[in-house]
């Protein structure tokens, strides 16, 4: 027989995983556990990995309680909140040896239910509240704040940062704080006079996260558009981007409003589909404000001919694409990397666009509002890649900065006085041998300065021409253009290992957290990595000279075809042996065990292999 593994034993180092079901109010409940946490000063990386429907199917929320700052996922659950019946079975298979399981214990449930290498807590929160409420959606809800309070006194949490934040929730509304706080206290006191406790899992009181902000990556980017100048956004409902758009409602209406007539300054439409929104914006690039859209996959892949008008005939237009799981409807409520091929080479016929790759909701803000810059600077299609798990869960951050002295790039734009002082105007000619020509917005000058925009061949002067060299002149320009934005688009960080290595690692956007994480492990276990945090495409040539300065590297993604790998490979004219891809695609958030693991197995070949879902080829 096994022996009993010792119970396990951290402080502010520690997975909670919450199992409930959709639409039954845990979700608030949840967030109040992590934000209690995070009150105490302790880091935490909440990630809610909820279904697809409204209500009915399984949903989870996993809180890394994390003092050393680790924000990205880590790998396995230390105290499981079992709170489903339906996924009851793999919630308790998920659960490290000496962990423990907090269920509702109303209901007996026979042995086979149960893990002998875990450590079991039964707390009867049902019996509980039928006792205490007689409604029964008062019974659901409160069971879910009952649950915070037990956990409390499990977890030695701070009880009036709980409050606190109750009370935040339910200002002005007496009728909602009073039961709330009770329930809260029915579970606490429930722990406190029939369990030991606290368990070998606890909060203590921290000062780590410093002057950090919690929040989602949707809300940063409309920030972030605001702040870019942004003056219209044109959009269609799709999960994980909806909240994306909502959220630049709101901060318009308070800082789009004339505060004197009361006139919005701003323009926002949720138009009848993807392809209606992605016009609505290049006309309103073409007329010379700063317009946006956001979107996800599917959305993309409906606006792919007005991306093509917008390259081809120079119309700045800011793209956000809040990726999810696919192909097809996919997994709509899954994080994954996806979209970087389809979004780099969007459209028919010979097409590269910018793509800025952020890794929090601090990069999601400025690179939304660089997004604007460069779309007008370029006078070109923009797309910020960021995805669920960053657009849909809060993260902490560096506070988000602004300089108020610094000016918008409108890019190479002539005015009525440049034209009357007689300035050459020639829609698509390259006359400063960047690749960018110079444009006029409509009206600029009442008889100078005008032009046709099409989505057809043209020469230089934006006349319809179908003559070879006239289009190769074009093309070849919309190169130089794409070859100028390498200085232009946020630079690749690159981290040199302290110990000398010939092998080194390629990571992006939403991957960056586990990839902290997983390269201190791996340092720790002899095996030092070189590294470099892709932050944009086009590539710049600091890329190449890091792959070139390493034996092999290792292009850490979250797709499962090596998305940015074949784009490496495509744009460099790299040998693919040298791209080793670690690649995560199961739709939950990578993890740091899975990366070192991962590139441990392959630098040690008797390493353990991972369990399939994932591979390195």
């Amino acid at each position: 027989m096994t022996p009993m593994p010792a119970p396990l034993q951290a402080i502010n180092d520690f997975v909670v995983k919450f199992a409930n079901v959709n639409g039954s109010g845990s979700a608030s409940a949840n967030e109040l556990f992590a934000k209690a946490i995070l009150r105490m000063g302790v880091p935490v990386s909440p990630r809610n990995i909820f279904p697809s429907n409204i209500q009915g199917l399984p949903t989870w929320y996993e809180v890394r309680v994390t003092e050393g700052g680790w924000l990205g996922r880590r790998g396995g659950v230390d105290l499981m909140v079992a709170m489903n019946p339906q996924t009851w079975d793999a919630d308790v298979a998920e659960l490290s040896p000496g962990g423990y399981l907090f269920y509702d214990s109303t209901k007996p449930l026979p042995k086979s239910k149960f893990r002998d290498d875990v450590n079991v807590i039964g707390v009867p929160l049902t019996e509980i509240c039928n006792a205490t409420y007689d409604d029964p959606r008062q019974r659901q809800l409160f069971k879910n704040i009952m649950y915070v309070g037990a956990l409390s006194a499990l977890l030695d949490m701070d009880v009036p940062a709980i409050e606190q934040l109750i009370g935040e929730q339910y200002k002005g509304k007496e009728k909602l704080l009073k039961p709330n706080l009770e329930a809260l206290h029915l579970g606490r006191d429930w722990v406190m006079a029939n369990l030991p406790h606290p368990i070998g899992l606890r909060v203590a009181g921290a000062d780590a996260v410093g002057d950090r902000i919690f929040v989602e990556g949707n809300a940063a980017a409309a920030l972030g558009c605001v702040y870019g100048g942004a003056t219209v956004c044109a959009w269609y409902p799709i999960t994980p981007s909806s909240s994306l758009a909502e959220a630049f409602t709101k901060y318009c209406q308070k800082f789009r409003v004339d505060p004197e007539s009361g006139r919005a300054r701003h323009a926002i439409i949720q138009a009848e589909d993807e392809i209606a929104s992605i016009g609505m914006v290049v006309g309103a690039g073409w007329n010379g404000a700063r317009a946006f859209t956001t979107t996800s996959g599917p959305g993309i892949s409906l606006m792919n001919e007005f991306i093509g008008l917008a390259y081809f005939a120079e119309i700045p237009v800011t793209i956000i694409d809040v990726q999810r799981g696919g192909p097809s409807t996919g997994m709509p409520t899954r994080t994954q990397q996806s979209d970087i091929t389809m979004c780099a080479y969007a459209s028919h016929g010979d097409t590269k666009h910018v793509l800025l790759l952020p890794e929090d909701p601090h990069e999601c803000f400025a690179f939304s509002a660089a997004a604007l810059d460069l779309a007008d600077r370029l006078q070109t299609p923009v797309f910020v890649m960021t995805d669920l798990d960053i657009g849909m869960n809060q993260r902490l951050c560096a506070p988000f900065e602004w300089d108020d002295a610094a000016g918008y790039d409108r890019g190479k734009v002539l005015s009525a006085e440049d034209l009357e002082a007689g300035k050459e105007f020639a829609r698509y000619k390259d006359l400063d041998g960047d690749g960018i020509p110079w444009r006029t917005w409509p009206g600029t000058h009442p008889d100078k300065g005008a032009y046709f925009t099409r989505g057809t061949s043209r020469n230089p002067q934006a006349q319809y021409s179908e003559r070879g060299p006239d289009y190769v002149y074009n093309m070849e320009r919309l190169l130089r253009k794409f070859e100028t934005a390498k200085a232009l688009v946020p630079q690749p960080m690159v981290l040199q290992s302290d110990l000398p290595t010939r092998h080194g690692a390629i990571y992006f956007g939403s991957t960056s957290p586990a990839m902290a994480e997983a390269i201190v492990a791996l340092q720790a276990d002899g095996i030092p990595l070189d590294t470099l945090r892709l932050r944009a495409f086009p590539f710049p040539d600091s890329v190449r000279d890091f792959i070139d300065a390493h034996e092999s590297v290792f292009v850490v993604e979250q797709n499962r075809d090596g998305q940015m790998r074949s784009l490496l490979v495509n744009e460099f004219g790299i040998d693919p042996a040298r791209l080793v891809p670690v690649l995560h695609y199961d739709g939950t958030p990578i993890t740091a065990r899975f990366i070192a693991g991962a590139i441990a197995a392959r630098l040690r070949p008797a390493a353990k292999q991972n369990d399939g879902q994932e591979k390195v080829a």
